[in-house]
C-alpha cells in the first residue's frame, strides 16, 4: 500500500518535493546494507551513502517503509523519487525504472541449517529453495539441476519470514544477498552459510524514467564521490571484509 505525500511532482522540481529526497525502502532488517535501530535511526551502508549523497546536493532524505513487492508500483504513482534497498539491475526491472551507475558489486549466497549436509549447488537436488520473488536470487534458483524454487512475496518482513521458514523446515536453503545471510549465520548458530556464488551483481538507485535531471544529478554526485573516496569509506566501514569494486 502507497502512503500518500503532501505534494505531487512539479517540473520545476528536481525532486516530488523542493529540498527532500522521498525514498522507497523497507525497514526490516538487512545489515549491513541497511537497517533501523531501535530508536528508529536508519543506517547500514545504503542510507549513509544516501545521506552523503543527498548531503551532497543539498537534499534531505526523507525515508518511507513499503512492501517490497510494492516498490515500483508505489514509485509509478510519482509520489517517490527513489527506490533504494538492495535493489540489483535486472533486465525487468530496467523495464519499468531507470538505474543509477552501480554504488556496490554484491555476491550470492545459499544459508541452511547447521545440520544440513548441502555444501554445493549439486547437494539441492530435490530440496526446497526459498528466495525473494521475481529477484536474481530465486532467478539462479533454476541453474540448480533438480532444485524448487519456493518463491516468497516481497512484504516489509520478508528476510525474517524466509529465515523463519528455514528454521522451521518449510524450505531446505534459502537464497539471497551474501551479505545480509552472512550477518543472519552469524547471529544464529543453528543457521550456515552452504556456499557462496561469485555473481557480483549490480546494485543501483531506481528512479522513474522520466527523472533524467534527477538520475544525472545523483551519477554526478556518485561518481564525485567514488573518485574523491567518500564511497571506499563507507564501504570499509560496512563490508570490510569485501575489496571495493570500484577505483
Amino acid at each position: 500500500m502507497c502512503s500518500s505525500l503532501p505534494l505531487v511532482q512539479s517540473e520545476e522540481l528536481l525532486t516530488v518535493q523542493s529540498g527532500h529526497l522521498n525514498i522507497v525502502a523497507s525497514d526490516f532488517d538487512a545489515r549491513p546494507m541497511s537497517y533501523v535501530t531501535n530508536d528508529g535511526y536508519r543506517t547500514g551502508y545504503e542510507p549513509e551513502l544516501a545521506c552523503l549523497i543527498c548531503q551532497h546536493l543539498g537534499l534531505t532524505p526523507v525515508w518511507h517503509n513499503l512492501p517490497m513487492a510494492d516498490f515500483y508500483t508505489c514509485l509509478e504513482t510519482g509520489q517517490y523519487d527513489a527506490v533504494w534497498f538492495n535493489q540489483a539491475i535486472t533486465p525487468e526491472r530496467q523495464q519499468r525504472v531507470t538505474f543509477t551507475r552501480p554504488y556496490g558489486l554484491f555476491d550470492e549466497a545459499v544459508l541452511v541449517k547447521n545440520i544440513s549436509p548441502i555444501a554445493s549447488p549439486a547437494d539441492l537436488a530435490g530440496k526446497r529453495v526459498g528466495g525473494l520473488a521475481d529477484s536474481t536470487n530465486i532467478a539462479l534458483v533454476e541453474s540448480f539441476s533438480g532444485a524448487e524454487a519456493v518463491p516468497y512475496p516481497g512484504s516489509d518482513k520478508v528476510l525474517p519470514e524466509m529465515l523463519m521458514a528455514l528454521r522451521a523446515e518449510e524450505i531446505d536453503a534459502l537464497i539471497d544477498d551474501e551479505l545480509v545471510l552472512l550477518v543472519a549465520a552469524a547471529e544464529d548458530p543453528s543457521l550456515r552459510l552452504a556456499f557462496s556464488l561469485p555473481t557480483q551483481v549490480p546494485f543501483a538507485v531506481g528512479l522513474s524514467k522520466d527523472r533524467q535531471a534527477l538520475l544525472a544529478a545523483l551519477d554526478t554526485a556518485l561518481s564525485t564521490l567514488i573518485a574523491d573516496g567518500s564511497v571506499a569509506q563507507l564501504w570499509a566501514k560496512w563490508i570490510p571484509w569485501k575489496p571495493f569494486p570500484f577505483s
